[in-house]
């Protein structure tokens, strides 16, 4: 009779130490789930920046249609990509996805920077100064956001790698969460709006 009560206590303290276990990942998990909402928030704010930038621009840069095109086009893709994203942020190709359009934005943001180098009148316009200062103070709180979800998405893959809980993690469906990372190190100064 005794053994079967050690044996039962043996299996209740296992069942505990897994249930805390489970618990801790899932706590982990919400915690980089809820930062990348904090980057949801500020891309949103970027995205709608960016049109009202394009768009009191257009009265400077009429010769310049194409280039004007391309950043609301590399907006649109980034805007669908950070939608994808923001449904499952633990899925790598999502944030493959969301990285490379962001990319593609920062370079069509350098691209119409260096453009309204050329218009000094553009340059000096009231409105365009106030959008691209909100814009580069997004940038910043984008870069702030980003640097907060990853550091708890690493801990995050600590945490689900370490010796007990990787015994456990990968039964329980918690995958490896994936940094957001923007490849091209130009483009980490691609946003910086010049006046």
């Amino acid at each position: 009779m005794e053994a079967v009560l050690i044996i039962l206590g043996v299996m209740m303290g296992l069942i505990v130490w897994i249930v805390m276990i489970y618990n801790q990942l899932v706590k982990l998990r919400n915690r980089f789930k809820n930062a990348f909402s904090q980057i949801d928030v500020q891309l949103h704010r970027r995205y709608d920046l960016i049109p009202n930038l394009v768009e009191a621009s257009k009265a400077y840069l009429k010769h310049e249609r194409e280039t004007l095109q391309h950043v609301i086009e590399a907006r649109n893709h980034a805007f669908s990509a950070m939608k994808q994203v923001k449904k499952h942020p633990e899925d790598g190709r999502s944030m493959a996805k969301l990285s490379g359009a962001e990319a593609m934005l920062g370079q069509a943001m350098l691209n119409f920077n260096a453009l309204t180098e050329a218009y000094p009148e553009l340059k000096a316009d009231q409105t365009i100064v106030q959008l691209t200062e909100e814009l580069t103070s997004t940038e910043n709180r984008v870069a702030f956001a980003r640097q907060a979800y990853n550091d708890e998405v690493m801990f995050y893959n600590t945490q689900r790698e370490v010796f007990p809980n990787v015994l456990f993690s990968a039964m329980f469906g918690f995958r490896e969460a994936v940094l957001f990372e923007i490849e091209d190190l130009r483009i980490k100064e691609a946003i910086r709006v010049r006046l």
